[in-house]
């Protein structure tokens, strides 16, 4: 039996093309708001990170009400590094819209999400967004996406998705690509006709599959996800189990409180049936991919395996001159319950101790993007911590040693394609493609994904600030051989004081600074960037000595030139294989692993 009165639908697209303004549009426009209530935009990027950098980092629930329907929508990140995040929503629902950018096409993580609903034999709706953009190019993208479909094998009732052609931010959607629409009933009309509604027999024993996690601190874990049969009601006994842990005996658990998604709010109820989505409290260690069954009828139901993490990173306890002057969290215990804490919502996450250290962890994600949001979150609840580099992860495959592979797609002004050519070839990329759109170029390389550490900053350089670049873990393939990291050395501050003009006036000479004056530095801080390949020791705080023949205005004024922040991202991008992060409430430092310059000496020289 069919839930006729319901709904259940994701939307997924690459980074940046409009899911999020898309469904603000479809919040107003179903009557979610009142007439007068004030009303932010993007409201479904609820993280302050979010909202900071106009991304989407972890799915959201929400629902509308239309034509008495009630359509349940989850909002899916683009970017690559939570692809996690999109494989496991999309077991929760039965239809999904593909937005694609009316300028840019389909991309990288288009490709990916794509592939996982077509997987899964979910119902496509196309919608080629924002095509009030100047650029647009809208019958090329709809080409393109339908050789996509095809790249993927889709089934030929995919092929015949229903085409809408929208602008997320006027809130239209129309049938034509010449036609502009007046509001998004077009897009809702054919949710209801074209998405099926869930599959539900309310009968048979309670049966749910938890998909996503919520963390509270008042009643712990949320459990949500969609119920594939059954009815459950509030404070009924629950059993828990996994289908790739069948040995395991179920747990008991009590469903505490049920909440339904209706509009931006959850709303308590007392009984849901199947089809719906719902969030779950009660159940203390639940986790994604588990099971919530009635207790007389306990069967697991098979989980979507999330892929291997392919990049690693070593999160140590804070040992420079400076620790636990910013921060409140400083030791090991806080930081592994605080890592560990993490794996609980986020999946694709995996933290492992360091053997032989207590005060180190190794933490595996999907890209540095991921793991440089976990520690700017951690920086912002007041950790103190020290990063590595980042280093890829190896497989040995059939007694080959593979590492991972990325397809990495750019768009670039055609007068840029040269350089960037020249750059990806030396870090072992091969070019697939390259297309003419209008006066750029689109190009597509698999790279290592060693290769990419690094190459953001130069390629925004070589692209004069005006590329796009966007990568997705593609396969494991043979290791490719060397990669050079880094061109250039690093400028290391020589003792503990307080930088001052002079001395960093004689220290700009020999490179580019991180620094200015009045910035606390200690020996082995790295305070600059020395364009040869090779590190130079600078002596920051030197200041000018004074005489009785000379005053200490009586030179001309020192004119420095004005210091480069960095970025966390930059920060991490910068990192040589024997230099650490300090990341601190407050700031983040570059430094070497070895502060004394002695002790760097001897270990360059093999330990002579």
């Amino acid at each position: 039996m069919r839930n006729e009165k319901l709904r259940n639908v994701a939307i997924i697209a690459h980074v940046d093309h409009g899911k999020t303004t898309l469904v603000d549009e479809m919040l107003k426009q179903s009557g979610v708001y009142r007439e007068n209530q004030a009303v932010v935009e993007r409201v479904m990027d609820s993280n302050d990170l979010e909202r900071e950098r106009g991304i989407t980092i972890l799915a959201k629930n929400t629902a509308i009400e239309y034509q008495g329907v009630k359509i349940n929508i989850v909002d899916t990140p683009g970017h690559a590094d939570f692809g996690g995040e999109v494989e496991r929503i999309l077991k929760m629902v039965n239809g999904v819209i593909l937005l694609v950018d009316a300028a840019e096409g389909p991309m990288p993580q288009t490709r990916f999400v794509l592939s996982k609903a077509l997987e899964l034999g979910h119902r496509v709706i196309v919608v080629v967004n924002k095509i009030d953009r100047p650029d647009q190019r809208v019958y090329e993208v709809v080409d393109e996406v339908l050789e996509l479909l095809m790249d993927l094998n889709a089934t030929d009732e995919q092929l015949d998705s229903p085409m809408l052609f929208c602008s997320g931010r006027q809130g239209t959607a129309s049938v034509q690509p010449d036609v502009a629409g007046s509001n998004l009933k077009p897009l809702f009309d054919t949710i209801l006709e074209y998405i099926p509604a869930p599959e539900a027999d309310e009968k048979a024993p309670f049966q749910m599959l938890v998909s996503s996690i919520d963390y509270n601190e008042f009643v712990g874990r949320i459990a949500i996800g969609r119920i594939e049969r059954g009815t459950v009601r509030q404070n009924q006994e629950i059993s828990v189990c996994n289908f790739h842990s069948p040995d395991a005996p179920a747990k008991k658990a009590k469903a505490t409180a049920l909440y339904m998604f209706d509009g931006l709010a959850r709303v308590p109820v007392q009984e849901a049936t199947a089809g719906n989505i719902i969030a779950m409290s009660g159940i203390g260690d639940v986790t994604i991919g588990d099971t919530i069954c009635a207790p007389d009828c306990v069967e697991p139901m098979e989980f979507v395996k999330i892929s291997a993490p392919t990049i690693e990173m070593t999160f140590s306890v804070n040992d420079s001159p400076f620790a636990g002057r910013e921060g409140k969290y400083v030791t090991s215990r806080q930081l592994r319950e605080r890592l560990f804490r993490e794996t609980l919502k986020d999946v694709s996450l995996r933290v492992s101790e360091v053997p032989g250290s207590t005060d180190s962890f190794n933490v595996a994600g999907r890209g540095e993007m991921s793991l440089s949001i976990l520690i700017e979150t951690m920086r912002r609840e007041g950790y103190e911590l020290q990063v590595s580099p980042p280093r890829v992860l190896y497989q040995t495959i059939d007694g080959v040693k593979c590492e991972p592979v990325e397809r990495l797609v750019v768009d670039v002004p055609a007068d840029c394609v040269g350089p960037v050519m020249e750059k990806i070839g030396s870090r072992k990329g091969d070019l697939l493609e390259m297309t003419p759109v209008g006066n750029r170029m689109k190009l597509e390389f698999m790279v290592p994904s060693r290769g990419l550490f690094g190459y953001r900053n130069e390629f925004l350089t070589d692209t004069k600030g005006e590329g796009i670049m966007a990568s997705v873990f593609d396969s494991y393939q043979p290791v490719k051989g060397e990669i050079q990291r880094r061109n250039t050395g690093s400028l290391v501050a020589h003792e503990t004081g307080e930088a001052v003009t002079y001395g960093l006036f004689n220290a700009q000479e020999r490179g580019s600074l991180f620094i200015g004056p009045g910035t606390p530095v200690y020996g082995g801080m790295i305070v600059g960037e020395c364009p040869k390949a090779e590190d130079i020791t600078v002596n920051v705080c030197k200041k000018k000595q004074l005489t009785n023949m000379r005053a200490s205005g009586s030179d001309e004024a020192l004119r420095l030139v004005t210091p480069r922040t960095l970025s966390l991202e930059q920060c991490l991008e910068f990192l040589a294989d024997d230099e650490l992060l300090e990341c601190t409430p407050e700031n983040l430092r570059l430094r070497k692993r070895l502060l004394d310059h002695g002790d760097r000496m001897r270990a360059l020289k093999g330990g002579k």
